[in-house]
């Protein structure tokens, strides 16, 4: 697993860190407004968002391995391609592009890890894979930024392409082949059950699971907005004061996504997501009662501290509600609901603060994670099915 699944899992959030830095100023290199900015970062995330359930069904039909060298090999022609873009707008198809190959790799190795961890390790596994999306997070801005100031904006692509690429080639000689093929998607269709009639056969637990991970993902992409700007507009701190508030609550977070894992294969699930979206609640309602760098500091690392509680545990959660026979299709719809709320965050912030105030905004988000909390206790059953211990022997 570590050559087949997690080394390219980490080139491809390494190249994915190296483009923190520097997309927001390539953007604005080509004179435009604030909205096309925006539009540009947002991107590869709308790609996703347009990619999730086409991708599901191509497993049926490709397999896990073909479909990620494929997503690979898109993500890292379109982020190449953007060193010779010549206009917003051809920098705009590329990063929808990067979405497609995004959303082919992502969904392709959550089936993958699913498919091949025992349901009793399942939580350790995955949550091993959250850890290397937060590994590349962390280094992947730094080398960027170096990179950048060394050989210019445009450089980074040429780099990010070059690491995507190592990924693609540790899945092209280590990872299995599994899934796909003819004759295999002919026998699915006979003997599976369908994604409309698992979506119908289920429907309660995956409205409820469903409309608790929007809520989860809208607070964990809502802090990435909420906290630079209550820094900056409330409390006027500096950008290298921001960046340290910053780090320390991702290094928190990273710190523990091996406790996340024990504590969903240990006790269950819902006793790493719980505590996740409720501490991440309380410490982002503190967010408005900070009045300097040390308060706005605490309420950022209890947020940190919430996020790594739940390292994984969307992605876990999905894969033991997946039905076996269904299981690319159904991951392709669960990350889309997870990608709605990881989207619509930044939106959200944007105009309650906008039509109110930022304070305003952030109790919103405050309320997204207490209703995620809430809805995985009380509605959203255990997932993790312990096998019924062996009698003794007489």
């Amino acid at each position: 697993m570590i050559l087949s699944f997690y080394l390219p899992a980490l080139m491809v959030t390494v190249g994915q860190g190296l483009l923190v830095p520097i997309l927001p100023l390539y953007a604005a290199d080509f004179e435009i407004g604030y909205v096309l900015i925006g539009l540009v970062l947002a991107g590869e995330g709308l790609g996703t968002l347009i990619a999730d359930v086409p991708t599901g069904m191509l497993q049926r039909r490709f397999g896990n391995k073909q479909v990620m060298m494929m997503g690979l090999l898109v993500k890292a022609l379109s982020i190449l391609l953007l060193f010779f873009a010549g206009t917003i707008w051809m920098a705009l198809l590329l990063r929808l592009i990067a979405g497609f190959g995004r959303s082919m790799y992502t969904v392709s190795a959550h089936v993958y890890v699913t498919n091949q961890v025992d349901v009793g390790q399942r939580g350790k596994a995955i949550s091993m894979f959250g850890g290397t999306y937060r590994l590349g997070g962390f280094i992947g801005p730094a080398i960027g930024g170096i990179v950048a100031g060394l050989l210019g904006l445009r450089a980074v692509f040429i780099g990010v392409a070059l690491v995507t690429g190592i990924g693609l080639l540790l899945v092209v000689m280590f990872t299995r082949k599994s899934g796909g093929g003819a004759s295999e998607s002919r026998l699915a269709e006979r003997h599976s059950l369908h994604l409309l009639s698992v979506l119908k056969s289920n429907y309660r637990v995956l409205a409820s699971a469903g409309m608790a991970q929007v809520f989860g993902q809208t607070i964990r992409a809502g802090r990435t907005v909420v906290i630079p700007l209550f820094a900056a507009d409330v409390l006027g701190l500096s950008v290298d004061q921001i960046g340290y508030i910053v780090s320390i609550s991702m290094a928190v977070d990273f710190s523990l996504f091996m406790v996340a894992g024990w504590l969903m294969d240990r006790f269950g699930r819902k006793f790493a997501i719980v505590p996740c979206f409720g501490i991440q609640a309380l410490g982002m309602a503190l967010v408005p009662f900070a009045a300097s760098f040390t308060g706005l500091l605490l309420a950022t690392v209890l947020i940190g501290l919430g996020n790594g509680l739940g390292a994984g545990s969307m992605m876990t959660l999905g894969a033991d509600l997946s039905p076996a026979r269904s299981r690319g299709e159904f991951l392709g719809v669960w990350r889309l609901i997870g990608d709605i709320g990881h989207t619509g965050a930044p939106l959200i912030v944007g105009a309650v603060a906008d039509i109110l105030v930022l304070s305003s905004a952030i109790w919103v988000i405050a309320g997204a994670g207490l209703a995620s909390a809430s809805i995985f206790l009380f509605l959203v059953p255990e997932t993790l099915k312990r096998r019924p211990a062996l009698a003794p022997a007489t």
